[in-house]
């Protein structure tokens, strides 16, 4: 029978509070993003054309992503980068349907960067879904 060390015990502990605060955090950070998306809902609810823009349901859709990421960090304690790729997307999208104007008037090539990224960022996606699906098994030793 092996004794257990004070160091044993310190380990136990340091490795109980870790788990006890990312838990604490997660719940935070799940219920600051469903408290600011149920705040930007009403407010788009008190529009006074009736219905919600595209860039209303696009900010919506942002926080879709990053409830649905914290979800699986909290399931999975892995943060999925594709979600935050899908985010920067979205992000980048609204910014376009925004801002299109001042985009264009103060110089003809951010609307280019912009959809440049947004191609890259797709690729970028794209590319992670690829190796993801490619080498499931073989990660398996990392977990």
């Amino acid at each position: 029978m092996s004794e257990v060390t004070i160091k044993d015990r310190v380990d136990q502990l340091g490795d109980f509070l870790i788990e006890v605060f990312h838990v604490v955090g997660l719940f935070v950070i799940g219920g600051t993003i469903v408290w600011s998306a149920i705040g930007e809902y009403l407010i788009i609810m008190q529009h006074e054309s009736g219905f919600a823009s595209l860039k209303d349901i696009l900010l919506l859709f942002i926080y879709l992503e990053l409830g649905a990421m914290t979800g699986v960090y909290f399931k999975t304690h892995r943060l999925p980068v594709i979600f935050l790729i899908f985010i920067a997307i979205t992000a980048i999208t609204r910014f376009l349907v925004i801002d299109m104007k001042e985009l264009v008037s103060t110089d003809k090539f951010n609307v280019l960067i912009m959809v440049v990224s947004i191609m890259i960022l797709t690729i970028a996606a794209g590319f992670l879904r690829y190796t993801d699906n490619k080498y499931k098994n073989s990660n398996e030793c990392f977990k």
